[in-house]
């Protein structure tokens, strides 16, 4: 290999190293639960380099695990799984208690408070790039409402 091609291959290397967007993991946790309850809810807060879309999510503590919205329409609360939502560059999306969030759903196990959960976030840039992040949440006490608690 001549070395003005290694270093041609070095350079794209390195241009496609540094468009891959950089996530940050702020505060992860989860929500505790009682023998009985089969579901559960993941929050945080994500931070990309650049925009991209939280497309999915997966955890060994629970068989389904999705993306998730509550909204209030005529006072009545609805949560739905989305395809996906928008980490815009540079801007925090907290994911929260009446809020987006990641869903847990048909738990393996209930979820003791002090524990770890293990979730892979799984994201798309722009162009169609797939990455994952992992997080390890704590479980958190069943009556937690997490540090968004006491804002209005």
């Amino acid at each position: 290999m001549t070395k003005k091609l290694f270093a041609a291959l070095v350079a794209g290397c390195s241009f496609l190293a540094a468009a891959q967007a950089e996530v940050t993991v702020t505060e992860p946790w989860v929500r505790g639960t009682v023998p009985s309850q089969r579901a559960s809810g993941a929050f945080m807060g994500l931070k990309s380099s650049s925009d991209v879309r939280l497309v999915g999510a997966s955890s060994p503590a629970a068989r389904v695990v999705e993306v998730h919205e509550m909204s209030t329409s005529d006072g009545v609360m609805r949560m739905r799984a989305i395809e996906g939502l928008l980490l815009p560059a540079g801007k925090t999306v907290e994911l929260k208690p009446g809020g987006h969030h990641v869903m847990l759903i048909d738990l393996v196990k209930p979820l003791l408070p002090g524990e770890q959960v293990p979730i892979s976030l799984t994201f798309v840039a722009a162009d169609g790039r797939k990455s994952t992040v992992e997080v390890k949440a704590m479980v958190r006490d069943l009556t937690s409402r997490g540090s968004s608690a006491h804002k209005h």
